[in-house]
């Protein structure tokens, strides 16, 4: 039997909109592949990746495991 590997990188989640955000921000958000509230991406865990969060972190989250 086959066991499912867990996807390598980063599971992220946008939990507050982007309304009032500043344009860049918003760009970010879409970079990242999320446009409503409660959209959930996988990104790979680079350095590009982590820049972005870091960008937007008060409009993503991070989910664990």
């Amino acid at each position: 039997m086959a066991t499912k590997k867990k996807a390598a990188g980063l599971t992220i989640k946008l939990v507050k909109s982007t309304i009032g955000s500043k344009k860049d921000q918003i760009a970010t958000v879409e970079a990242l592949g999320l446009h409503k509230i409660g959209d959930v991406t996988v990104q790979p865990d680079n350095d590009q990746t982590k820049g972005k969060i870091k960008k937007v972190s008060h409009l993503v989250e991070i989910i664990e495991g």
